[in-house]
């Protein structure tokens, strides 16, 4: 049985991998335009920062977090995270006491 992939971010359905035809032109000042289903899928606002790496199947763009987008991400881990600060202040306290 042969399933036919429909990827919801292609017009023409696109292929099990997520490839589809999406081409744009880059500028004279080698800019391209990203489509607005893909920054809305991957949240890339106006100024967001992105990472190109060159492999050997083509071009990768990595969409890079912002460390203030990660406050809070460790809620449930609060105390142990202050735990191991506080060890850490206490080791490096010993340290420059022995020096």
């Amino acid at each position: 049985m042969d399933m036919q992939y429909q990827n919801p971010l292609c017009h023409t359905g696109g292929d099990m991998y997520g490839d589809c035809s999406l081409s744009y032109t880059i500028t004279e000042k080698g800019t391209v335009s990203i489509p607005s289903r893909i920054r809305k899928k991957y949240d890339l606002q106006k100024g967001a920062k992105v990472e190109f790496i060159d492999t050997v199947e083509g071009i990768l763009m990595i969409p890079i977090i912002p460390i203030e987008n990660l406050f809070g991400v460790d809620k449930s881990r609060k105390e142990l995270v202050y735990k191991m600060v506080r060890e850490i202040h206490d080791e490096r306290r010993r340290e420059a006491s022995e020096n």
